[in-house]
């Protein structure tokens, strides 16, 4: 597997959120939420959101060839760099694919000289947490989630450099 990692470009946006909407699918729906739906205002304030973060370059792809497998929604903050989503491809999950655009924004966070990465994943997630901790993170609090759409409990996660 021989993958590309950079900014994706704001004509990527369609195939990147059809990347992130197949991963987190089952993930909202394990906490009992859906993606919006067309036309709401929950969905238009999400779209300006995403579309603002490609245009700043918050947003990093994962390209097999010209294929997007991955993606990598960032939050810059002071310190750190916040990993706000990770999602691979259903159709490569399991592949190495979340390590190594892991492995990547680790990179890129140090090149910055920034001291570490932070994050946050439902708690029942366990398969991710596992994955996070394997690449350093530890976690540093359970509580809940900042948005209130849901009540479970999140993790929150640092990886210090």
């Amino acid at each position: 597997m021989v993958m590309t990692f950079r900014t994706a470009m704001l004509s990527e946006g369609e195939e990147v959120g059809r990347v992130i909407r197949a991963a987190f699918t089952p993930y909202l729906r394990a906490l009992g939420r859906e993606f919006p739906d067309d036309g709401s205002a929950q969905l238009a304030e999400e779209l300006e959101r995403f579309v603002a973060e490609l245009e700043r370059g918050d947003v990093y792809v994962a390209l097999d060839g010209e294929r997007i497998v991955g993606a990598v929604r960032t939050k810059p903050q002071k310190k750190d760099l916040c990993i706000y989503q990770i999602a691979v491809d259903p159709a490569r999950q399991g592949t190495g694919v979340g390590s190594w655009l892991l492995q990547r924004i680790d990179e890129l966070a140090r090149a910055r000289g920034l001291d570490g990465l932070s994050l946050e994943t439902a708690e029942m997630a366990v398969a991710n947490i596992r994955l996070y901790q394997r690449h350093g993170f530890e976690i540093v609090h359970r509580g809940p989630p900042d948005h209130g759409l849901d009540p479970h409990t999140r993790v929150y996660m640092v990886k210090s450099f």
